[in-house]
């Protein structure tokens, strides 16, 4: 029975991923930093895990063994203006969506080379392709992980392990209620973040009610069991949508479909 280590199961888009790899005969083993969250989650194993920390990534690491499937996910955002997000906030949110993926990642790597085997899926973003204004930091935090993603892409598949990118839009969870928002309730930005908001809600689909974590964890569940490798996954229909338009056009037509689409004149 292959074994998948998830962080980030408290909530939302790592739990439904615990629970759908568990549905298909996955040996899961949920993380969260408080691991009391994980109570009701019906898995295989537990573990409490910061990948902010080297010791705590390296004891969830040991304590779990032979790991066939890494699923990055825990993470969080940072939103507001380039110029008025604190630089701490910055560095904060980089170590937890770049240095602990990265944490991770080096960590399972050198058991899934010595056995030629294993996947590591890594969740970035919609942002992590196009980034919208005031979701600069968050948007450069995902872009990392697709960089360092892509390069691990290529010095992997040698080895027999596969790397995939999914990349979520808007989705039903509860990660906006946890996002830090600076620096946009007030002038000159307010306008901006007025202007933005309502053009947001133009991006084809984004009128419907928005996909929950399932779809996501789906799309990492079938990714895993692919008989062919596919490095990039965008989820949902604005993810699906905006990724296909990006691949197509060059930056100034693109931003200028954007622009006409979402009627949004900043």
């Amino acid at each position: 029975m292959p074994r998948a280590l998830i962080t980030g199961c408290s909530t939302g888009i790592g739990r439904a991923t615990a629970v759908e790899l568990t549905k298909r005969g996955f040996d899961v083993v949920a993380t969260a930093r408080k691991p009391a969250t994980l109570d009701d989650l019906d898995v295989a194993g537990k573990l409490a895990l910061d990948v902010d920390s080297d010791a705590s990534v390296a004891a969830a690491v040991g304590a779990a063994g032979a790991i066939d499937v890494l699923v990055n996910n825990a993470g969080f955002g940072v939103v507001g203006p380039v110029e008025r997000v604190p630089l701490a906030e910055v560095k904060r949110m980089f170590e937890t969506n770049v240095f602990g993926v990265i944490r991770m990642v080096q960590a399972v790597l050198p058991q899934m080379r010595e056995r030629g085997s294993g996947t590591i899926v890594n969740v970035t973003s919609l942002a992590g392709r196009v980034v919208p204004p005031l979701d600069g930091f968050y948007g450069a935090t995902k872009f990392a992980v697709e960089g360092f993603s892509e390069a691990l892409h290529y010095e992997m598949s040698h080895f027999g392990i596969r790397v995939v990118l999914v990349e979520p839009g808007v989705i039903e969870t509860q990660f906006g209620a946890n996002e830090h928002v600076y620096g946009d309730d007030a002038a000159p930005y307010d306008e901006l973040a007025a202007k933005w908001e309502a053009a947001r809600t133009r991006i084809p689909g984004a009128a419907d009610q928005p996909p929950g974590p399932e779809l996501v964890a789906l799309t990492i569940a079938d990714a895993i069991e692919a008989s062919a490798h596919t490095l990039r996954h965008p989820v949902g229909p604005d993810a699906e949508l905006v990724t296909s338009i990006r691949s197509q056009l060059d930056d100034a037509a693109f931003e200028a479909t954007m622009r006409e689409t979402l009627a949004f004149d900043w």
